[in-house]
């Protein structure tokens, strides 16, 4: 009875038929094919994964490129906002110059008319002062033999003149 009854040799009997059983069922080609079949369905997905990432940073690229157009774009809208502001701010600052310029030119020539009139009221008022006082001079110094002796004479200096 020596070697059929030994341990050893029934787990290697066994081992071996196991190892014709895989064979004759083809497992290791299955397990291959799986195996293969997983790599591949997983070079698939990190095929996808790197197309993905590709597109993702183009769009990120390309975003980020319309972000600084964009800030150009407001830059360049943020200093003609200012041209213009600093334009119409000199405009009207030029305006509110001009106005204040003719309203004070109008202001002095109120004042310089103003002025004339004056002096001609004082110099009529002057006058008719005048007037008055030689009236009053003349009236109290005539008398009536005065007067009579002014008319002669003015009549003989008619005479004169009229030759």
């Amino acid at each position: 009875m020596g070697l059929l009854s030994t341990p050893d040799f029934w787990v290697a009997v066994s081992f071996i038929g196991f190892i014709l059983l895989i064979v004759y069922f083809k497992v290791p080609g299955k397990v291959t094919k799986m195996l293969d079949d997983r790599a591949d369905l997983i070079r698939q997905e990190l095929d996808e994964a790197r197309k993905l990432r590709e597109e993702a940073q183009t769009r990120l690229a390309e975003y980020e490129r319309k972000q600084r157009s964009a800030e150009k774009e407001a830059e360049g809208i943020i200093a003609l906002a200012k041209e213009e502001a600093e334009a119409l701010a000199a405009e009207t600052r030029e305006k509110l110059t001009e106005t204040l310029e003719r309203r004070m030119k109008l202001a002095e020539d109120k004042i310089a008319r103003a002025e004339e009139q004056a002096l001609g009221e004082v110099r009529t008022a002057a006058v008719n002062i005048a007037i008055a006082a030689a009236e009053q001079i003349i009236a109290d110094k005539m008398t009536p033999a005065a007067s009579k002796k002014l008319v002669d004479q003015s009549i003989k200096d008619l005479k004169g003149k009229l030759n």
